[in-house]
């Protein structure tokens, strides 16, 4: 493995899991990580036919037992209880599954992505800088076709509020709330431990990152958050540890800002407001009228007189872990200058609105009447609303809205066309699922309502094992020594920890 980590900066001229020794009818898969996310995507795959589930690995034999009542063929896989034993049948699987607690998930990676495989990878990639560089660092060497799963983009309303979004032109504001109950119970409570989750801006609000960055086409530019602490320290049994460990986050309110690339604006004809941000001012008006819009006053005269900034989009993020019984669990609120499209979970529903029209909207000294605003409401509780291909995929209740069948369907997909000689292109790629790590760890180091003398929270020590340190310290190491980052970002990386 060493020789293989400092030969990586030669060109990897192996084939990757199109392999033509793997050529079969089925997919082998193994699923590493049997808990509830492991449970959950057994479930969907073990319905596609192209699947076969030949291993399951997990050390803890309860979750072993409840991913076996999942499979129904006659069919069983083979059981490992070690990582080790089922990487060296790594030459009889196709499909990688990663399921197990956030800490592991960059490790795991770097053991098997030097393999010619396909992985799944749940969410965060990683939870601490140090793990975010070293897959930055070996990444550019992987073999293996890494896909990232983030479920929430194929929540059906939320997948039918993105294919809505030319209507309401580039967005400007996007507000996401989850308001939900606390977190659940898992093995040894690790979900509850910021060195092994990588706290709830992390482990939770990745999803909502990856959404943030999908919806606005652009990167973050800056963010701010304020957040609650320890209010459910009861709740989760701190109080009973001796460790006196120090609590995950509870709620926060994160507020950010996107830029576009001048090339994504010249794209979209995203300039200043523009004509069609403007396009109450262009219709026919009376001269009065005109002044209220400021046509005459040069407001859309943007170049000189308002900051790009100022009309970037905008985000915010709310998040509350003590809200049981929320009539919306999940909400998103897309605004554009043209409209607005509201998606609401678990009402699985999305509402979306026209600004109006001049013509519709004459008297500008009163609200405009209702008529002239068109509403639109999709219910995507039928599944076929949102996808054509509803029907073909298993739609039994899961944790996501059958969202995780979705994400199955077009991985198979994928796969299939690697196989096939095509190139594999994940929806969701590491690097798609890195940046939403950076965003989540950008936001918790950016906390403003701390009291430094009480609230004396360091950045994210992963929890690790002998060996997985070994991994990141030699990736790190060779790193540094192919100059791939700025000093002080691998000495932060390597020596912070």
């Amino acid at each position: 493995f060493l020789s293989f980590l400092l030969n990586s900066s030669l060109p990897i001229l192996l084939q990757k899991s199109s392999d033509v020794s793997k050529m079969s009818d089925k997919l082998n898969v193994a699923v590493l990580g049997c808990g509830m996310m492991g449970q959950e995507h057994i479930s969907y795959m073990g319905e596609y036919e192209d699947i076969n589930i030949r291993f399951l690995c997990d050390p803890h034999q309860e979750s072993i037992n409840k991913a076996l009542s999942l499979i129904k063929r006659s069919d069983k896989p083979v059981i490992y209880s070690d990582e080790k034993d089922l990487l060296e049948k790594v030459k009889e699987i196709d499909l990688l599954v990663i399921a197990t607690p956030n800490y592991l998930h960059t490790p795991q990676l770097l053991r098997w992505a030097k393999h010619c495989i396909s992985i799944l990878v749940e969410k965060p990639v990683a939870i601490s800088e140090r793990q975010v560089l070293a897959l930055k660092a070996m990444s550019p060497s992987f073999r293996a076709n890494v896909w990232v799963a983030m479920e929430y983009r194929y929540i059906p309303a939320i997948q039918k509020l993105i294919s809505l979004l030319p209507t309401i032109g580039q967005p400007k504001s996007i507000t996401i709330r989850e308001n939900r109950f606390p977190f659940l119970s898992k093995i040894n409570e690790w979900n509850k431990d910021i060195d092994k989750s990588g706290d709830t801006l992390v482990e939770k609000c990745c999803h909502f990152f990856d959404l943030f960055r999908l919806i606005s086409s652009a990167e973050m530019n800056t963010c701010s958050a304020k957040i609650h602490r320890g209010l459910l320290a009861e709740h989760y049994g701190y109080h009973e540890r001796s460790d006196n460990p120090v609590p995950i986050i509870d709620g926060a309110y994160v507020l950010l800002d996107f830029l576009r690339t001048p090339e994504e604006k010249k794209e979209d004809g995203d300039i200043g407001l523009g004509a069609d941000d403007l396009h109450l001012c262009e219709s026919k008006v009376q001269d009065d009228a005109s002044e209220i819009f400021g046509r005459r006053s040069g407001y859309h005269r943007t170049k000189t007189n308002v900051s790009e900034m100022q009309q970037a989009t905008m985000g915010c993020l709310e998040l509350c872990m003590f809200a049981e019984g929320s009539r919306h669990q999940e909400e998103i609120i897309v605004t554009g200058m043209k409209g607005r499209i509201e998606a609401y979970l678990p009402e699985n529903k999305v509402f979306m609105y026209e600004r109006p029209s001049r013509e519709l909207w004459t008297d500008l000294s009163q609200p405009p009447p209702p008529s002239a605003i068109k509403e639109t409401i999709i219910d995507c509780s039928d599944l076929n609303a949102v996808y054509p291909f509803a029907d073909e995929i298993p739609q039994h209740s899961g944790h996501h809205y059958c969202s995780t069948a979705v994400e199955w369907k077009y991985l198979i997909d994928a796969i299939k066309d690697a196989r096939s000689g095509k190139t594999f292109v994940p929806q969701v790629s590491l690097d798609d699922g890195i940046k939403a790590v950076e965003m989540g760890i950008r936001a918790t180091a950016n906390v403003s309502n701390r009291d430094e003398s009480v609230d004396k929270v360091a950045p994210v020590i992963a929890f690790s094992t002998q060996s997985s340190e070994n991994l990141l310290n030699l990736a790190l190491e060779i790193a540094m020594e192919k100059k791939q980052f700025k000093k002080e970002e691998l000495q932060r990386g390597i020596y912070l920890e």
